[in-house]
């Protein structure tokens, strides 16, 4: 039995790991809880799987959730995230907080001998270098919960870095892939609501925008460097609209092996979780004489800047994927709320990078100050 801590467990990617938990009632046990503000939602499944702790961002909402959970001993805040992440007897942590939040429970697990699964793009793309030598010298591992980098993972199955040629992250090419009826100047009037439909995953709103803009794959092949130790120069990406390749390594003698499935999340949850076990599900089933035709084609770089962008921040390192990172959030953010168009997303964050500093080998908190100082810098631009 391995025993889980969820952190974020409210969310698309929380609610998925719930249904694999209690696919393998005889292997999976949640031991441990945390939402940001869904109170109701976080209630109901404390009781569903009782764990012996759960915590919420909101101190009053956790008070009230007090009442409703007798025998739970409920958390609040930062310090909730940081005892979940370290709580004795937790085998694994997974960590499916949006944003920055997720980084200091991350490393609080590392440190305190846990596994983490990784779902949250932050904690890679902000601090890599960081989290993978605190893995190694833990000896813990940090395993992959994002469909690409999963499928990257289980087609590597432990092969060192240089026997890779290539890894080749795949793109749905998101919802304005078709050139003809989204040109470079039809984005600039994208709305909230056509951003909004993924062609291929249901997801949360900020990961969705992501997609659309293709930021999801910049923050991606950001993190595939440190995951997997491979320069950027050997990150591709390509765009594969049926979203049955979930990605592909290319070693050095050719070959290129690929993970393939329908898409559900639920899948590399379950692999990261169970690893390096596998164990059975129906929940994917994957026919290939329905599908009938898998293609794939270049991105474009003209009308989706942000792979560019990506790999400008992962060549030149330090602080500068933070900053791409935060920036983005910043953007992403003001477009939902209707300030900011589409198209101006990547070029507010082209305009943050170029005003930054960049700090070669920054501490911890270098990178948080990086993260503070381009979110206060793209909120102002954009004002």
């Amino acid at each position: 039995m391995k025993n889980v801590v969820l952190l974020g467990s409210t969310g698309s990617i929380g609610t998925s790991t719930l249904k694999v938990v209690e696919d393998l009632p005889d292997q999976l046990r949640l031991v441990g809880l945390a939402a940001g503000g869904n109170a109701d939602l976080l209630v109901e499944q404390a009781r569903r799987h009782r764990p012996a702790v759960v915590s919420l961002a909101d101190p009053a909402k956790a008070r009230r959730v007090e009442g409703e959970l007798p025998g739970t001993r409920v958390l609040c805040g930062d310090e909730g995230l940081l005892a979940l992440a370290t709580l004795p007897g937790a085998d694994i942590v997974l960590i499916a907080i949006v944003g920055t939040a997720g980084l200091a429970p991350a490393l609080a697990a590392i440190r305190a001998g846990k596994d983490i699964a990784v779902a949250s793009k932050e904690i890679l793309v902000m601090a890599g270098e960081t989290v993978m030598t605190e893995a190694r010298r833990h000896g813990v591992r940090v395993l992959a919960v994002d469909s690409e980098h999963s499928a990257i993972f289980q087609c590597l199955d432990g092969k060192p870095p240089e026997s890779v040629r290539n890894l080749w992250l795949t793109a749905s090419g998101g919802p304005f892939r078709d050139r003809a009826r989204w040109p470079k100047e039809a984005l600039a009037a994208v709305t909230l609501e056509q951003a909004l439909k993924h062609p291929s995953w249901v997801m949360g709103r900020k990961i969705t925008i992501d997609s659309a803009t293709l930021f999801n794959k910049g923050l991606e092949m950001i993190e595939a460097r440190w995951l997997f130790d491979i320069g950027m120069d050997r990150v591709q990406v390509v765009v594969h609209p049926q979203s049955i390749v979930h990605s592909m390594v290319e070693f050095v003698d050719g070959s290129i092996l690929a993970q393939m499935s329908t898409p559900d999340m639920c899948l590399p949850i379950q692999y990261a979780l169970t690893h390096p076990a596998r164990s059975g599900s129906g929940r994917v089933q994957t026919d290939f004489a329905k599908i009938g035709t898998l293609t794939f084609e270049e991105p474009d770089l003209d009308r989706f800047p942000a792979l560019g962008l990506a790999r400008r921040a992962g060549d030149v390192g330090g602080t500068m994927p933070a900053v791409f990172n935060a920036a983005n959030e910043v953007a992403v953010e003001w477009f939902c709320e209707r300030r900011l168009g589409f198209a101006e997303i990547p070029a507010l964050v082209k305009r943050v990078m170029d005003a930054h500093r960049v700090e070669p080998e920054p501490s911890l908190d270098q990178i948080l100050a990086a993260d503070a100082w381009a979110r206060g810098t793209a909120a102002a631009r954009c004002s």
